[in-house]
């Protein structure tokens, strides 16, 4: 036993790291995206003052490394195995060895399940770390007497520079690891980032939740797929497809709404998710909102506004240079170009925003640039998963797309127009073979899962 007792605290180490690497590095990313630390002395003043101004000091600067997968799981690591380290030497002033290194690895067990909890704060881990130092501290004196006037004072200057030891910001005093839920936060990063690939290689394991279909269907649509592959992927209704901003829904909701309203083109929605999200933060922050609300002014021609984001970034580690190089006039063709193009799809005339009517909003979209490919498919689509067939095929006909889905809604409408002859089937330039295999699906449904004809049909029994 004793040879195994010098490699506790490294494996400890190694497997946290491993851990928040490859099994939960978008937990950490996410933390970071809710964070932010600027470079600026007046920031620095303004933000960090009062009771506990160290430990947030301290937490937001650790939480910008996050952005980095393997540094933040390195940071991590070191926070949560120093905190073991510190314990067993705190114990074995009273202790010995085995029993103060089973409290310590309580200890340290318990710290790391805190922080596989769900908008877990790393200002816990670093003032839990800070008040065992001290304590540690205060013991390291020899005389009776100056051990625990040490500690007092340490521990009252503790209480000044790091605050409550425990607060309910820091979340919850136990948690387990969600793996399912680790995924689905993956999606809402890899979609902020645009990064459609990793969306739909992470979205290959359904996960029958809501704001994992949610990201597929965009990253699908993006592709130029949502058409062809909305029904591979579970869904619930209309509900999947675009995500109401509202005050009354969680953090997590209303930011990954405005990722489709941006994509979309609809910057009112878009600035609505991100100011609602930096409110209901734990700090009231977030450099992904301030990303947003940045593209989100200079899309609209609010350059003023779009410069007090840039020149906020423009402080931060890692967002200063994309901030120097979207300021007007220091953007590059490229990036013009971009900004001009999504400055197409918006709206010409007054709107007044309602997302709980999305259709309302989609259809605005397309008036202002008939052109919006992106904006047709989910109109296209919302019509389908509300199983309105009439509305689909006004809103197809003046502008039709080549796509799966929509040949297999047109066929349930001839169907049911008794229009299904080969003349008509020809004339919105679906195949024959296309009504072979509808029949098909009527022998055996269970086989055409994906299709929309199953999809509408299962509507069609639930409503009966």
């Amino acid at each position: 036993m004793k040879k195994i007792q010098p490699y506790i605290g490294p494996l400890a180490f190694l497997g946290t790291w491993t851990f928040f690497q490859f099994f939960y590095p978008y937990h950490l990313m996410r933390r970071e995206q809710l964070s932010l630390f600027a470079f600026d002395w007046d920031y620095i003043r303004q933000t960090y003052h009062g009771t506990g101004w160290l430990a947030a000091f301290a937490s937001d600067f650790l939480e910008q490394f996050f952005r980095v997968p393997f540094l933040g799981s390195l940071i991590v690591a070191l926070l949560l195995t120093l905190i073991g380290r510190v314990v067993y030497r705190i114990c074995r002033h009273f202790l010995g060895k085995w029993p103060s290194l089973g409290i310590a690895a309580l200890f340290f067990i318990w710290s790391f399940l805190r922080e596989t909890g769900n908008l877990y704060q790393t200002r816990y881990t670093v003032v839990a770390l800070a008040y065992l130092s001290l304590v540690l501290l205060a013991l390291q004196f020899k005389k009776v007497w100056l051990s625990p006037v040490a500690g007092v004072l340490l521990l009252a200057l503790g209480a000044w520079a790091l605050g409550s030891p425990y607060h309910h910001h820091y979340g919850k005093a136990w948690g387990l690891p969600r793996l399912n839920y680790e995924r689905v936060i993956g999606l809402d990063i890899e979609t902020s980032l645009e990064h459609w690939d990793r969306v739909l290689e992470l979205s290959k394991k359904d996960l029958y939740m809501e704001e994992a279909s949610y990201c597929y269907n965009l990253a699908t649509a993006m592709k130029g797929r949502l058409g062809d592959d909305l029904l591979n992927h579970s869904q619930n209704h209309q509900l999947t497809l675009l995500f109401p901003v509202s005050g009354d829904r969680t953090i997590f909701t209303n930011g990954m709404a405005g990722e489709a309203w941006f994509q979309l083109g609809d910057m009112t929605q878009a600035e609505q998710s991100s100011i609602t999200s930096l409110q209901a933060s734990p700090k009231h922050t977030g450099a992904r909102f301030l990303v947003r609300l940045a593209r989100v002014n200079l899309i609209s021609g609010e350059d003023g506004a779009a410069m007090k984001y840039l020149n906020l970034l423009d402080r931060s580690l890692f967002y200063g240079k994309w901030a120097r190089s979207m300021m007007p006039g220091h953007q590059d063709e490229a990036t013009r170009a971009q900004i001009e193009a999504a400055r197409a799809k918006l709206f010409r005339k007054d709107f007044v925003h309602q997302s709980e009517r999305p259709r309302d909003i989609l259809v605005g979209l397309l008036e202002a640039d008939p052109d919006n490919d992106l904006a047709r498919n989910y109109l296209l689509c919302y019509d389908l998963m509300c199983y309105d067939l009439d509305t689909f095929m006004q809103d197809y006909e003046p502008h039709p797309i080549d796509a799966r889905l929509y040949r297999e809604a047109i066929l349930i409408w001839l169907s049911r127009h008794d229009r299904m002859t080969p003349s008509q089937v020809s004339a919105y330039g679906i195949d024959l073979s296309e009504v072979d295999r509808m029949n098909r699906f009527g022998r055996n449904p269970a086989k055409y899962k994906n299709t929309y004809w199953y999809y509408y049909m299962k509507a069609m029994y639930e409503q009966q």
